[in-house]
């Protein structure tokens, strides 16, 4: 069998925004108030990442406190059930953060395709 080289897919950027020690944002903390959007829980959202109860409620703890108002409010269970919401704030925080990495990707294109073009080639079968 012969083996045809090939290149692996596209690169992708993911960008992860330090504002200090312990302030920061990156594709985790995005896609978890993504998914609380769309899913109206915390625990909902962090199940379908993989992620733990307290380890979800810990980003979004630390995503509330890092900004000047909540990203993402929350109500207590209950008969009623809880639920989660994103803020006026979540949601100009995601665009924006969204908006940053597609500007990004877009302005290093020519150098993400040089880094690739210097990448081995990786044969079919290992």
């Amino acid at each position: 069998m012969t083996s045809h080289p090939h290149r692996p897919p596209a690169p992708q950027v993911r960008m992860r925004i330090v504002f200090g020690r312990d302030e920061m944002i990156g594709p985790g903390k995005a896609e978890l108030i993504e998914r609380i959007d769309r899913c109206g829980s915390i625990a909902a959202a962090g199940r379908e990442m993989g992620m733990s109860y307290k380890r979800a409620w810990e980003l979004i703890g630390a995503l509330n406190t890092m900004f000047r108002a909540p990203l993402v409010k929350s109500t207590r269970g209950g008969a009623g059930g809880g639920g989660a919401v994103l803020t006026d704030l979540g949601h100009e925080v995601l665009a924006q953060y969204r908006a940053f990495e597609t500007e990004a990707a877009t302005a290093g294109a020519a150098r993400l395709a040089a880094l690739r073009g210097l990448l081995r080639d990786i044969p079919d079968e290992k």
